[in-house]
């Protein structure tokens, strides 16, 4: 299973669409006319001494190697949870800042090859690389992982194992595709962790998401997916592939879910959550729900103050493609931490 965030396609995620699609495209274009490949080479001595600084923008931005463009949209398409999570404006926050930090780690790195090694880096891959390798950051730290398999007993395969393969293709697609990956991760770091406050002058306005929301938006925007029609009834193959993705999802989850349960009761948990106290049975919750719609019942109690949910973390939630009841027992439960609200949504 390769997608870690089920199979709504690009659902929510116009920028990721816009970047697979304009990329590509771009790519695509310049085989058909190599005449102009030379203007977007990333050519680090052009940079440097001959001052075209111009180079930056299109040997950083369109990928002149097929399969680079091919990985690269992979990423990309599987990176899409984060624009789902934080929203657009965020997303390109990340991609704009790690680009520019990037760009001056990329020179620094290239330099001090040349200097312990006397070497002279000339030429790097071209394409929007170290921003999809700085994406690798959030993705480690934020995105749970969930052991689908193993490998003659020793290797455990989860949902994050194939997009860190197709990252390692990626990386040894070229001779100095490393500088880029470093710089990438080191940058996607520091952005992250907003080390020097970088999210503070490295962001995308407010004016330029409005003006993209209303130009771009409707271009790139994609329907939400019709998952619920039934099988055999029209349907056609893309959701009926759907329907058995998601399907899948929710058995391994759940699979996962129940194994661990099942270890718990024969070791100790020491130092871990009591997730059967924290949180109800969503499943026992959904079915019982019709019948609680038919008996009339007293309102609930306000909830205290210190289990005031942030709407904005809630929004959050309800993006990812939770149901807002789910989400905000979810997050009253973990008090309001998402990571661990998130972690458990996606489990049951």
């Amino acid at each position: 299973m390769f997608t870690t965030t089920g199979s709504r396609g690009l659902y929510k995620a116009p920028l990721s669409k816009g970047l697979l699609l304009v990329l590509s495209g771009l790519t695509v274009m310049l085989l058909l006319l190599p005449q102009y490949q030379h203007m977007f080479e990333y050519n680090l001595q052009a940079v440097s001494h001959q001052q075209q600084v111009w180079r930056l923008l299109c040997g950083r931005l369109v990928c002149l190697d097929v399969k680079d463009s091919f990985c690269s949209a992979m990423l990309i398409y599987n990176f899409r949870i984060f624009e789902r999570r934080f929203g657009s404006r965020k997303f390109a926050s990340f991609l704009l800042g790690t680009w520019f930090v990037s760009a001056l780690l990329d020179l620094l790195l290239a330099q001090a090859f040349s200097f312990l090694f006397d070497y002279e880096v000339e030429e790097l891959p071209a394409g929007l690389l170290a921003p999809v390798f700085a994406l690798f950051v959030p993705f480690y730290w934020s995105i749970p992982k969930v052991p689908i398999t193993q490998v003659l007993g020793l290797v455990s395969i989860t949902n994050k194992t194939l997009v860190y393969i197709v990252g390692l293709q990626l990386l040894t697609s070229s001779p100095f595709m490393w500088v880029l990956a470093l710089s990438g991760l080191i940058s996607g770091g520091l952005y992250h962790s907003n080390v020097l406050w970088l999210q503070k002058f490295l962001f995308v306005p407010a004016w330029l998401c409005a003006v993209a929301r209303y130009l771009l938006e409707p271009l790139f925007s994609s329907s939400q997916p019709t998952s619920e029609a039934p099988l055999g009834m029209g349907a056609t193959l893309d959701i009926q592939r759907q329907q058995r993705m998601d399907q899948l999802d929710q058995e391994l989850l759940l699979a996962q879910f129940n194994e661990a349960r099942a270890n718990s009761r024969h070791q100790a948990q020491t130092g871990l959550l009591p997730w059967s106290r924290l949180f109800p049975s969503l499943r026992r919750r959904r079915e019982a729900l019709p019948q609680a719609q038919t008996q009339p019942s007293a309102p609930p109690p306000p909830p205290p103050s210190e289990n005031v949910v942030a709407e904005e973390q809630v929004a959050r939630l309800v993006e990812m493609g939770f149901s807002r009841p789910d989400a905000l027992e979810a997050l009253r439960a973990s008090n309001n931490d998402i990571n661990i609200a998130t972690n458990f949504l996606l489990q049951h």
